[in-house]
């Protein structure tokens, strides 16, 4: 019938947003303990950490944008979220620039 398109359980919405913050955050642990480790050696990981954060601050902001309807409180977290990740990235320039000049 017209009108009824496919339209995504939140339920798999919400277990998308799990495996994404399960592989994110252990990808972003592995590389701070190799980058910890031997910080003069692997100070290029320090940047893709970087990355790797904004990545997932921008998927939640816009999973919560998304989610959060005509809610202004909520929608406003989703910008604050998507600030954060633009932060992040900046600081993933600086970092690059000066690791890699």
């Amino acid at each position: 019938m017209y009108g009824q398109g496919k339209k995504r359980n939140p339920r798999n919405t919400a277990l998308i947003m799990d495996w994404i913050h399960i592989c994110i955050g252990l990808l972003v642990v592995i590389l701070a303990v190799f980058a910890f480790l031997n910080p003069e050696d692997n100070r290029f990981l320090f940047p893709i950490i970087f990355l790797l954060a904004a990545v997932l601050n921008v998927i939640n902001g816009i999973y919560r944008f998304r989610l959060s309807g005509r809610e202004k409180k909520k929608k406003l977290a989703a910008v604050m979220q998507l600030i954060l990740a633009a932060v992040l990235v900046a600081v993933m320039v600086v970092s690059a620039i000066t690791i890699w000049r």
